[in-house]
């Protein structure tokens, strides 16, 4: 079997003394996509920023192509994996294209500028999150819906092998986050890379993932299909949930609370 794009070995996670993860096992392959779930605060955040080379990890290791980041160093780790923040800060004005060219720079040498070619690949990433009109436009007349797509045009850009997305949907409209999430299916599949993405809408998760890790909090965690059974997702998330059948395509749906009326 082919080396994983993205593997962890026996990895432990914290974050501010309380357990993320323990003894985490996984390995993702070219065309593969795995979910985060669970509940807010629950250190999702801090465990894919850990598969990012971000944070330390307690014990275990992280490795990008079968090397870790220790033998890569951050040039070697930067064509390799990608990351899309939750949050953008924008603290300086700079236009929508010049955003995306930041994308490249892990291919550019110390005093290289950007090429022809490189601008070429910015302009096509813009297109392909629907835009393409927008490169001339300053960070800060966005909405934070384009401001999201300009950060998810920038990681397209970059090209790596292994996506981490953290809340991709945030501030878009339902249109746009299918679009997405087709866009990034897509991207995997024909570029022959992993995504792991933080998302909070199990049906999406189920529809556009091909594995899921729930995080319990305390460390506890479960690994496995992407399609869960409603029993762990109302244990996830605190609330009970069921599943409606519709053909091969499974939904879940929060049950009604009583009210008393009627």
């Amino acid at each position: 079997m082919s080396t994983p794009l993205l593997a962890a070995h026996a990895l432990s996670v914290s974050i501010g003394g309380q357990p993320v993860v323990r003894e985490l096992h996984l390995a993702l392959h070219p065309g593969e996509r795995l979910v985060l779930l669970g509940r807010n605060g629950v250190g999702k955040t801090t465990l894919l920023h850990t598969l990012a080379g971000l944070h330390a990890a307690d014990a275990g290791e992280v490795r990008l192509a079968g090397k870790t980041y220790a033998d890569l160093g951050h040039r070697g780790a930067a064509p390799l994996r990608g990351l899309l923040p939750q949050h953008q800060g924008d603290v300086f004005a700079a236009s929508v294209l010049e955003t995306v060219l930041i994308g490249r720079h892990p291919y550019l040498a110390r005093w290289d500028w950007e090429s022809a070619a490189d601008a070429n690949l910015a302009r096509a990433a813009l297109a392909a999150v629907g835009l393409a009109d927008f490169a001339a436009r300053s960070l800060h007349t966005l909405s934070g819906g384009e401001r999201q797509r300009v950060a998810l045009a920038t990681l397209l850009v970059q090209q790596p092998r292994v996506y981490l997305l953290d809340e991709p949907l945030a501030h878009l409209d339902l249109n746009h986050q299918v679009a997405v999430l087709e866009l990034m299916s897509r991207r995997v599949r024909e570029e022959g890379a992993a995504l792991v993405m933080v998302l909070h809408d199990v049906n999406l998760a189920a529809r556009y993932c091909d594995w899921a890790l729930l995080l319990f909090g305390e460390g506890e965690y479960e690994f496995g299909d992407a399609v869960p059974d409603a029993r762990a997702l109302s244990r996830l998330y605190g609330y009970p949930l069921r599943v409606i059948q519709d053909g091969e395509r499974r939904w879940f749906v929060p049950e009604m609370a009583a009210t008393g009326e009627g």
